[in-house]
């Protein structure tokens, strides 16, 4: 298992020189104003040419003696390979040779993707996940003395948290409860790179990929709930019918004369439809003499015959 790269860079890098144009500057004027001093003095040409050479070193010297730090940068000085302090932001200066620059720490906010490959859940079930942390540094002496690598060591971090948080989460969980896990990430995490200096910002979880077959039968298991479902529905719908009929048949019954009005709607919504055929139960037929009705209906269509039974 690899570490992905960082997605944010570190803006001039960690082993940057920090020679810029202050220092260009600073070399050609203390060299100039040397040299001219030189150049006036009644001496012999050896003795003249090397006291050049040492104008033009000691311009070597004020050149290096002054850095400078980006906004977002802090500069680690090492004096005689003892901690001496932070430098930066803007120009800065330092003693050649006896203070060093060890390292440039930036200061924004970073981006680190991370992964977790085939690693199984709580119930058994084996992972892809793939997540990014934003971090940042905020106590750069404690970054830059604590740990060899922060960054390397922060993507370890991040990497080893998510597979005990898979390790103890179940599938259903995280596919569903992806905010809780980013919380419980990013508190693991903090936790463990608070003693260097880092701070987690947030975790996100941008994928999570299960093997195929089982992709498979989670899809065939929600097609089943939506059946099932679906055929609860229905079945309420017909015990809600049955209740309807059931209330409706009582009515009829102490009603006859509302039974046969039912009846003949029934009847005249039937002669309303396009068909030549009109089946009618025959105990209807003779209680409300409706085979006179369906015959006439018939014959007043053209070509039309009526059927009643």
């Amino acid at each position: 298992m690899e570490v992905q790269n960082e997605v944010v860079g570190f803006g001039g890098g960690e082993n940057k020189a920090g020679l810029n144009v202050v220092s260009l500057l600073l070399f050609a004027g203390v060299a100039a104003l040397l040299s001219a001093v030189v150049l006036l003095l009644p001496l012999v040409a050896e003795a003249r040419l090397a006291a050049l050479v040492v104008c033009l070193l000691a311009g070597a010297l004020a050149g290096m003696s002054a850095r400078m730090a980006n906004q977002w940068e802090r500069a680690v000085i090492l004096r005689l390979g003892r901690y001496q302090g932070l430098k930066g932001p803007g120009i800065f200066w330092m003693w050649p040779f006896v203070d060093r620059v060890t390292m440039w720490l930036d200061s924004r906010v970073r981006a680190t993707g991370f992964a977790a490959e085939k690693t199984l859940t709580a119930d058994t079930v084996p992972v892809n996940v793939d997540a990014v942390l934003f971090w940042t540094v905020n106590d750069a002496e404690k970054a830059a003395l604590r740990v060899e690598d922060y960054r390397e060591a922060v993507a370890w971090a991040a990497q080893t948290a998510l597979r005990d948080i898979i390790g103890k989460t179940d599938l259903a969980r995280m596919l569903v409860g992806r905010e809780s896990i980013d919380v419980a990430l990013q508190e693991l995490i903090d936790t463990r790179t608070h003693d260097w200096g880092i701070s987690v910002i947030s975790v996100e979880i941008r994928d999570v990929v299960i093997p195929p077959a089982l992709e498979d039968a989670m899809s065939r298991q929600a097609q089943a709930e939506r059946e099932k479902l679906a055929r609860v529905i229905l079945a309420d719908a017909e015990v809600e019918i049955a209740h309807r009929f059931l209330i409706a048949a009582g009515q009829y019954e102490s009603n006859q004369i509302a039974l046969q009005l039912r009846s003949m709607n029934l009847l005249y919504e039937g002669m309303k439809e396009k068909t030549t055929l009109m089946v009618v139960p025959s105990g209807l037929a003779e209680s409300m003499n409706t085979g006179t009705y369906a015959g006439l209906a018939s014959l007043m269509r053209p070509g039309g015959i009526g059927g009643v039974s």
